[in-house]
């Protein structure tokens, strides 16, 4: 199992990173099953539009479709960050690279899919992106190292 600690002031808190990629990919399959519902919901009104409104409508017809080109966008997004959680594995990290959870003294960073904010086990984790201006800034740093972000020093006090 590759869990790990993260001690607080009066508490020492278990965290696996299994369990917090786990949590990623259900949240990811919520929102497929979110935008895919969106979609089918978007054709069927714009199925209905066709059969009971005549051609005099066709301007509501391409803003539907419109509507379901950015939603079809949005699925294919979240599909991309599906298939980056797809490489994370729960090893543990030496440096900051993709599935690493680094602790700054700004806060805990979790390198995978930018999908906003999870607690887990009562802390709360920022999910961001490799290409986030945060990870390139500290991409390949280790445990004991400064980066600078919007002139901001962060210093790296753990790595998991």
């Amino acid at each position: 199992m590759s869990g790990f600690y993260l001690s607080q002031p009066n508490s020492i808190i278990t965290m696996n990173k299994q369990e917090i990629i786990n949590i990623l990919k259900a949240k990811i399959i919520d929102k497929i099953h979110y935008f895919e519902n969106l979609i089918n919901e978007t054709r069927a009104s714009n199925n209905d539009t066709k059969s009971s409104m005549g051609d005099k409508y066709e301007t509501g017809r391409e803003m539907l479709q419109q509507e379901i080109n950015n939603l079809q966008r949005q699925l294919n997004e979240v599909m991309n960050q599906q298939a980056v959680l797809q490489k994370i594995t729960a090893d543990l990290s030496e440096k900051v690279q993709n599935g690493a959870l680094v602790k700054t003294n700004k806060g805990l960073f979790y390198v995978a899919a930018s999908m906003g904010e999870i607690v887990f086990e009562n802390q709360k984790i920022m999910t961001v992106s490799a290409e986030s201006p945060l990870v390139k800034a500290m991409f390949g740093k280790k445990m004991g190292e400064v980066f600078t972000i919007n002139n901001i020093n962060q210093n790296i006090e753990n790595i998991w």
